[in-house]
């Protein structure tokens, strides 16, 4: 993974707000966030449903997935989000579980010091990623975030 010039300092998981099962990609992601005016996709990494780890936006450029933190931070995106009912739900396949353990696990090898987050944390307005990010992951972030204990 090559140095970025940028300090990183969050992790922040997302979903992609899609019912479960739906095979979207990155570059389905990409038309959406240009489609609202953005410069590309807005998430460093997508998970795909069978686990494949897609590359979205560079990391040396600042994301768009969270107002006022996306400068010293990496967005990562699941697809899905939401059940067959279109409620909001953690719709993970045991692939993107995995796949998403791994990949943070290599992306705190750069950053020891980035605290993982989900998206929730950061706006009260939203359940993405339908999950307690900072607890799943308590074991790989060695200092969990509660917002408002400025850690």
């Amino acid at each position: 993974m090559k140095a970025i010039n940028r300090p990183i300092e969050e992790i922040i998981i997302h979903c992609s707000d899609t019912e479960e099962g739906l095979d979207y990609k990155a570059n389905d992601i990409d038309d959406w966030h240009r489609d609202r005016g953005f410069e590309g996709i807005g998430y460093h990494y997508v998970v795909d449903l069978d686990g494949t780890i897609e590359l979205g936006r560079d990391l040396q450029r600042a994301g768009a997935h969270v107002k006022d933190h996306n400068y010293s931070s990496i967005g990562i995106c699941y697809i899905g989000g939401r059940d067959s009912n279109g409620e909001a739900a953690d719709t993970r396949t045991d692939a993107q579980k995995q796949a998403l353990r791994n990949l943070l696990q290599v992306l705190l090898s750069v950053w020891p010091h980035a605290h993982i987050s989900g998206h929730h944390d950061w706006t009260k307005s939203k359940k993405c990623p339908c999950f307690d990010a900072a607890k799943e992951y308590a074991d790989l972030n060695g200092d969990v975030y509660v917002q408002g204990n400025g850690r």
